[in-house]
């Protein structure tokens, strides 16, 4: 079969540090079986849209912000396949559904692939839900470098944190709602004096008034909570480093301002966070992604919720908070470290918390998350053919509003002080090709395969992924 006649996968990545690997996985088995990828950053895809060749445009979301986005990909003649990038840690279905799903965008969108269980449940309770929209339970590539069998691609990633840092505690945040990047994407816009305005920011839009502001405090709690905790950690802990992970979407000034004070406090988003979990004795959150994943590593996790709400805690954040041990003050957390550094308590078990993991995480053994997607693609016949092609005068005006589009979000990415292109590069740094052939190269020696991948730059921070057989 020729290259040319299967669509091409078009695979945006937002969050590199977070995304890049596992999505490059997939971008790996979709070309060995026939596939032309195209993978990097989404705001770069997005500039290049209307010039991609006819595909599949994976989506890692269907909120109302992307339904201009979507409707332009589909004027192109693209089709639109999704799964729900936060579909792990969600607030309670009604506030969900308002939040994260657009009725209108959902309708774009051709394939949904599913976590786990619950987010089919989830999904097809959601009331607005297209009748014929097909979801798939095929589990994430998130899921896939989370096995056993692939830690060993993160091996000499961990040997160099330990070896730079010892022994050390990570603590991971995610106070982007409450301390953004730039001013528009947390809950609410802040005021100079830190407070907030009642204008929404990029998180809150889709949430009821009452379900924003009663997150906006208790956000703004538990981050005072943190600020007091890292510096009382490096005390309680002589002799090991304190290693803070800001959420990438966050502004890091408060905790550098927190290591200035320290002698033992590192902060830092480099790279991929399962080799920094790996290298930890272990890792303090709240209500953070990484709590899922620090279980499915077996790397012991504490929730720290000083400031509690049963509601917020529980009902939205609950699945890692479960899957971790919990301290309700500093007390509890600093007794919990004390017996997992002495080596007295290893990481969190029970069938209470391997039936929450199974519910919400498929494909954790057998095949992988990655393979089961690619069937979706073949069974649909993409391997075969490209989409069909819009008519003219739809591509046209498709065509005038990408560009349209791609020139108002360049101008705006070039604002001055805080802006869309730096809090970009933050998010999806410059990439060089030989990183990405190292990458792919990790995956093959522990996979035993992608001997006939090659990888071109296609323009900038986009790469053209295609197998040497095709």
């Amino acid at each position: 079969m020729a290259a040319t006649s299967a669509s091409t996968l078009i695979i945006p990545v937002e969050n590199q540090v977070r995304e890049l690997d596992a999505k490059l996985l997939l971008a790996c088995v979709a070309a060995e079986r026939g596939f032309p990828v195209i993978i990097g950053s989404r705001a770069f895809v997005h500039f290049e849209i209307a010039s991609l060749p006819r595909g599949i445009y994976l989506a890692k979301s269907m909120r109302s912000l992307s339904n201009s986005m979507f409707r332009i990909i589909r004027m192109l003649g693209h089709e639109i396949v999704a799964w729900e990038e936060e579909a792990l840690v969600h607030p309670p279905a009604d506030t969900y559904y308002t939040l994260r799903l657009s009725p209108t965008t959902i309708r774009n969108v051709s394939h949904i692939f599913a976590w786990g269980q619950e987010n089919v449940d989830l999904l097809q309770h959601y009331p607005q839900f297209p009748e014929n929209l097909p979801v798939h339970l095929t589990g994430n590539p998130r899921g896939d470098i989370l096995r056993p069998e692939m830690r060993a691609y993160f091996a000499a990633e961990v040997e160099r944190l330990r070896n730079l840092y010892g022994d050390f505690i990570l603590i991971n945040t995610n106070f982007t709602d409450v301390n953004p990047f730039i001013p528009n994407i947390g809950l609410f816009i802040p005021a100079k004096d830190g407070d907030k305005k009642s204008r929404r920011g990029q998180a809150g839009i889709g949430m009821s008034e009452e379900f924003a502001e009663g997150l906006w405090h208790h956000k703004k709690a538990i981050l005072e909570d943190f600020r007091q905790l890292i510096p009382a950690l490096e005390q309680a802990f002589p002799d090991v480093t304190i290693v803070v992970r800001p959420h990438p979407s966050e502004n890091f000034q408060v905790y550098h301002d927190i290591a200035a004070r320290c002698q033992r406090v590192k902060v830092t988003n480099e790279g991929n966070v399962i080799p920094w979990l790996l290298a930890s004795k272990t890792m303090v959150h709240n209500g953070c992604t990484t709590g899922l994943e620090a279980y499915a590593l077996g790397v012991p996790a504490i929730s720290y919720l000083a400031t509690f709400n049963e509601y917020y805690d529980y009902d939205f954040q609950g699945l890692p908070t479960r899957l971790s041990y919990q301290s309700f003050n500093f007390s509890e957390l600093q007794d919990t470290l004390s017996r997992i550094l002495n080596g007295d308590l290893g990481a969190p078990g029970g069938e209470e918390r391997k039936t929450l993991i199974d519910y919400y995480l498929a494909a954790q053994n057998d095949r992988l998350a990655c393979e089961r997607i690619v069937d979706v693609l073949e069974e649909s016949g993409y391997s075969q053919s490209q989409p069909p092609a819009s008519t003219t005068p739809v591509y046209l005006a498709g065509w005038a509003l990408a560009n349209l589009k791609a020139t108002l979000t360049q101008l705006n990415m070039r604002r001055p002080g805080p802006n869309r292109l730096s809090y970009h590069d933050h998010r999806f740094p410059e990439i060089p090709v030989e990183q990405i052939e190292q990458k792919i190269a990790r995956f093959g020696n522990l996979l035993n395969r992608f001997d006939s991948i090659k990888v071109k730059q296609h323009s900038r921070h986009l790469f053209r992924i295609n197998s040497h057989s095709e």
